[in-house]
């Protein structure tokens, strides 16, 4: 076991010069890319989003959305195409953006920009927004051009909101009452084309149907009295060819020509002839006679009693007409009330149908009304920034350090990964070598028994060349990779894009 031991301490310093050259090569060039590797900074802002200061209950505000969906949204335009590339060429974010497409630039930038949001239920909503950049400035300036881009944002977002709103309901009011004015007008116009039948009329209508029904019984009842008393005037007067019952129709001086008479005939039976009150009454009686005659109509018959009849018989006719006339305006319009009347009931769906589409139309204009109101409130909240919205809790600053790269941690981890890659290949050089090289291996492969055992001795030319391609080596792992980064840094691309492009194509954040 010792001579195992032994045997393969002696393997480790014959290939010693492996490992010096792995170690070399991989911690110079760890160191070498650790001290090119520019430094980064990194600047952040915190981000809050506030609730109301206005109680929901007292005014509701007009811009609704949840906390983090908002920030998403806001997210989304502030990683936009345009705003990158503005920050970019405002700030001169990187060193010679003159050779970078625009599409390499706005990939940095979303490459150096990381932004994470906290929600959740009973918790603050928090945006948390950082840029790394190689300068400080450069990292404080793009985080404070973030935050008010965001502000920005969420200031538009929600003063916009409230004045389409507002907006909206304005013009949904105007709609509204110009609907009002024709909905009125429509009734108007059906109010004034149906004024003889609407409903609210027909009680005064009824009422004056039967007091015409009235009038028209009295005017026919009067009508056939009149024809009745017609006729009889004439019975009588045909059957004994005096007039019975026509005082009523008699002039004062007829009425006053029979009292004289039948004063007279009282007289005659009591005194003579001759007597003095019976020839005055005599003389009053023929100047009556005398009058009368003069206020009848000639009769070429000479018949007094046919002429006062014919007289009665036409103001009976004239009665009989004056009613027949009243008797048909009356039925014309009663005719007119029952069209009327017929009417009310169709007059009163369309009217009813009209009110009510007048009705939901005044309930959405108070509706869209007390919705205008609303909307105003809450507009006036936003612009005063009582609503809802996003406040700075820490602004960025300008930070004193770099973050990264950690020079200490690269050239360190370059120091333990080159002496482990070394010691690793001298393992992985004697594992795959089969070659006989102890007198155990003769024993083991060939069966054989050495009797002694004569190492190999080079030459001093050969020590020579191995000891200058050994130094060589090692020259250019200590001076060429340096050498090397550093041109490749110089003139290819900076060390921090080639390192960034190979960690995105892997999904690897520094």
């Amino acid at each position: 076991m010792n001579l195992d031991l032994s045997f393969y301490f002696a393997v480790f310093l014959r290939r010693l010069h492996y490992f010096i050259i792995i170690f070399a090569l991989v911690s110079t060039a760890a160191i070498a890319a650790a001290f090119l590797l520019p430094a980064v900074y990194s600047a952040n802002s915190i981000l809050l989003v506030e609730a109301s200061s206005i109680p929901g209950a007292l005014s509701a505000p007009t811009v609704q959305a949840q906390a983090l969906e908002k920030l998403q949204t806001i997210e989304k335009y502030l990683m936009t195409r345009t705003n990158l590339l503005r920050i970019a060429q405002d700030l001169k974010v990187f060193r010679d953006m003159d050779k970078m497409s625009p599409d390499d630039i706005v990939q940095a930038m979303r490459g150096a920009t990381q932004i994470n949001k906290n929600a959740g239920r009973g918790q603050a909503t928090i945006m948390g927004i950082s840029f790394e950049a190689e300068t400080a400035e450069a990292a404080a300036g793009v985080v404070n051009e973030y935050v008010t881009l965001i502000l920005q944002a969420d200031l538009e977002v929600r003063t916009g909101k409230a004045e389409d709103t507002v907006e909206f309901f304005r013009q949904e009011v105007a709609r509204l009452s110009g609907e009002l004015d024709i909905q009125s007008a429509k009734i108007l116009d059906f109010q004034n084309k149906n004024s003889d039948a609407l409903p609210n009329t027909l009680n005064y209508r009824l009422n004056q149907q039967q007091i015409l029904q009235t009038r028209l019984a009295n005017a026919e009842r009067n009508i056939a009295s009149l024809k009745d008393q017609k006729a009889r005037m004439i019975a009588i007067f045909e059957s004994t060819g005096q007039i019975s019952g026509a005082t009523a129709n008699q002039t004062p001086e007829q009425r006053q020509l029979d009292q004289l008479r039948t004063q007279l005939n009282g007289m005659l039976a009591v005194f003579t002839e001759t007597n003095p009150k019976v020839v005055l009454i005599k003389q009053q009686i023929a100047q009556l006679e005398e009058i009368v005659k003069s206020q009848l109509p000639s009769d070429p018959t000479g018949n007094p009693a046919a002429t006062l009849l014919d007289v009665q018989l036409a103001d009976l006719d004239t009665q009989i007409d004056i009613l027949e006339e009243e008797r048909i305006k009356l039925i014309d319009e009663l005719e007119a009330l029952k069209t009327s009347i017929d009417r009310t009931p169709a007059n009163q769906i369309a009217l009813d149908a009209l009110q009510r589409d007048y009705s939901n139309i005044q309930q959405q204009y108070n509706s869209a009304v007390g919705k205008l109101a609303a909307a105003s409130a809450g507009e006036q909240i936003e612009v005063r920034s009582k609503g809802e919205r996003i406040s700075v809790v820490e602004p960025a600053t300008i930070p004193g350090k770099p973050s990264r790269p950690n020079r200490v941690m690269i050239a360190g981890g370059g120091i333990v990964a080159g002496a482990f890659l070394g010691a690793a290949l001298i393992v992985l050089i004697e594992v795959l070598n089969r070659a006989v090289r102890r007198p155990t291996d003769l024993v083991r492969t060939f069966g054989i028994m050495p009797i002694a055992t004569i190492p190999y001795m080079r030459t001093p030319s050969e020590t020579m060349m191995r000891r200058t391609a050994f130094v060589t080596i090692l020259l250019v792992a200590i001076l060429g990779i340096p050498a090397m980064v550093y041109a490749v840094h110089v003139y290819y691309a900076p060390l921090d894009i080639i390192v960034g492009k190979i960690v995105s194509k892997f999904g690897i954040r520094l």
